[in-house]
């Protein structure tokens, strides 16, 4: 048996049901054994859309998401599109092609040391080295990338590895790809519901690895348990994400702040005044020995209780330990900031005439995501936030904490492989669009509709905004972008559904037309072009 079929058996061996994948040279012989395995493969435009996809594959199927590019630059493109995965702790395995074993140093066709390249990336970057051990390779892979906090693993296979055969295969079992557990003591999860209990004014953070279906639910039933607020955080404004309303207002109110897992890092101000209150005291839970020492070093003798745990962990353990919050009030405070939306937003909705404001397409747009299996895909600069501040669904996908735009269509392509049946809208910017517009296609030759909602503003909008508040109108430059392209055109183009929209009572016909098509559809809608929304109140 080849070390590609042996690849092969250990990806069945993990339940891997489909493969995000660009084929190439380096990577033929695992095409080929995996003919007939049952494996799908995804074939995508782009190395790096094959890596969005198998990450948002992972967010909502909570498997580890596998890409499948080949050697070169082929693996080049799809590192580009790890950090968006490792800031948003994704469980995912890039597999590369590599040029042979017994050519490097010789001048082998693309050859890179592509595992140097990847490994600052990731959680681990490795090179299969025999066919004997390329199934024990790909177990330790995923298990190291879904532990602790999750993210994304890099494993290269030199195609003399892939193509020679096996004399005495090292095949793991099921219990070689799961995670490592990282248990929350009891010791510690009492210490910890003990200071909650005692605080006037606690908050529990929950970190992007929590943002998931399953992060969400467990999250909600420590917060039922808790009588208090669980804010997850993944967005890269950090404390000014308007999709947590006036949160940083209540937060700097805080005199206990508990984080599970969430790093103490630029989101969190680094705990630093006035964004969290210089006496706050902290209860920092992580999987990470070095981020535990970096928020020592940070908060010093602010910090209550310290443990290595992991988030989910962590949480299930505290939803059994902790008693409800006695302090209503400041439970209502809590819950009220979060709620909270500016009134004006509500009465953009279906304001008439003039250039269409964001708020007014996303009011448009909220109806579209009622319903129980639906997915909501945000991602560009201003408009994406827009989205994320008014627009809610059962589970949402968003670009993270990288703050890289460009994955919203790869992502939506995977939110409906993995829903089949769900209402899959992404909501995205011009800007955004043109980073993956070719996988239309990819969603035609697949059967994987979805509406993607573009916010057609004609210019590069957050750096725009950063020019004007930094630098002044005058200075302002070198962010345009052509006014009124017709993107709705070139998925027509591709085999999709396209609608123009330029006026606001013309948008829920026009997104309802894009569903009921059956097919990848864009509704390109000319907006005005606003900065990100800022939640205050008061």
């Amino acid at each position: 048996m080849r070390g590609a079929e042996l690849l092969v058996r250990a990806l069945k061996q993990a339940g891997v049901s489909r493969i995000f994948s660009l084929s190439g040279n380096h990577i033929m012989p695992v095409y080929d054994a995996l003919f007939g395995s049952g494996i799908e493969i995804i074939h995508t435009r782009h190395e790096a859309a094959a890596v969005h996809m198998a990450d948002a594959w992972a967010r909502l199927t909570g498997e580890c998401g596998v890409v499948l590019v080949t050697g070169g630059q082929g693996h080049t493109n799809a590192v580009a599109a790890l950090p968006t995965a490792q800031a948003g702790e994704v469980p995912v395995l890039l597999l590369s092609g590599h040029a042979p074993l017994g050519e490097l140093g010789l001048g082998a066709f693309q050859e890179l040391e592509q595992a140097r390249m990847a490994e600052p990336l990731c959680k681990a970057s490795l090179t299969a080295s025999s066919p004997d051990t390329i199934a024990r390779d790909v177990a330790r892979a995923m298990h190291i990338a879904r532990s602790g906090r999750p993210g994304p693993v890099h494993l290269s296979l030199p195609t003399d590895v892939l193509e020679a055969p096996s004399a005495a295969p090292d095949l793991p079992d099921a219990a070689a790809f799961a995670p490592r557990s990282m248990p929350l003591s009891a010791e510690a999860a009492a210490s910890i519901a003990a200071l909650i209990a005692g605080a006037e004014r606690p908050v529990m953070v929950v970190p992007p690895a929590m943002c998931t279906p399953a992060g969400r639910r467990a999250t909600a039933a420590l917060s039922a348990a808790a009588a208090l607020p669980v804010v997850p955080m993944e967005s890269p404004r950090g404390l000014g994400d308007p999709s947590l309303g006036a949160y940083a207002q209540a937060l700097a109110e805080a005199d206990l702040v508990v984080l599970l897992g969430k790093a103490l890092d630029f989101t969190l101000r680094f705990g630093r005044a006035p964004a969290i209150a210089a006496d706050a005291r902290f209860v920092v839970v992580d999987p990470d020995e070095a981020l535990l020492a970096r928020a020592a070093s940070a908060l010093g003798d602010r910090i209550a209780v310290a443990a290595l745990a992991g988030p989910a962990e962590a949480v299930a353990a505290l939803t059994e330990a902790v008693a409800p919050h006695p302090g209503r009030t400041w439970v209502e405070r809590l819950a009220g900031h979060l709620a909270f939306r500016p009134a004006e937003w509500a009465a953009m909705a279906n304001a008439p005439g003039g250039p269409i404001h964001p708020a007014t397409l996303c009011q448009a747009l909220r109806p579209f995501l009622d319903a129980p299996d639906a997915v909501l895909v945000s991602d560009g600069g201003e408009i994406g936030q827009w989205a994320q501040a008014i627009l809610q669904a059962p589970a949402r996908l968003i670009n993270g904490v990288a703050g890289a735009i460009g994955p919203s269509i790869p992502f939506a392509l995977a939110a409906r492989s993995a829903r089949p049946t769900g209402r899959i809208l992404a909501v995205l910017g011009d800007g955004t669009f043109g980073f993956h517009m070719a996988e239309f296609d990819t969603a035609v030759r697949h059967g994987l509709p979805f509406v993607a909602v573009v916010g057609n503003d004609a210019r590069w909008n957050a750096e725009h905004q950063i020019q004007l508040r930094t630098y002044g109108a005058a200075r302002a430059h070198g962010c345009e972008l052509a006014p009124g392209t017709r993107y709705d055109l070139a998925v027509s183009a591709l085999g999709g559904h396209g609608e123009f929209v330029t006026q606001a009572a013309d948008i829920a016909p026009a997104v309802e037309r894009a569903f009921a098509s059956g097919k990848p559809a864009c509704v390109n809608v000319l907006i005005a072009g606003q900065a990100a929304p800022s939640v205050r109140m008061g």
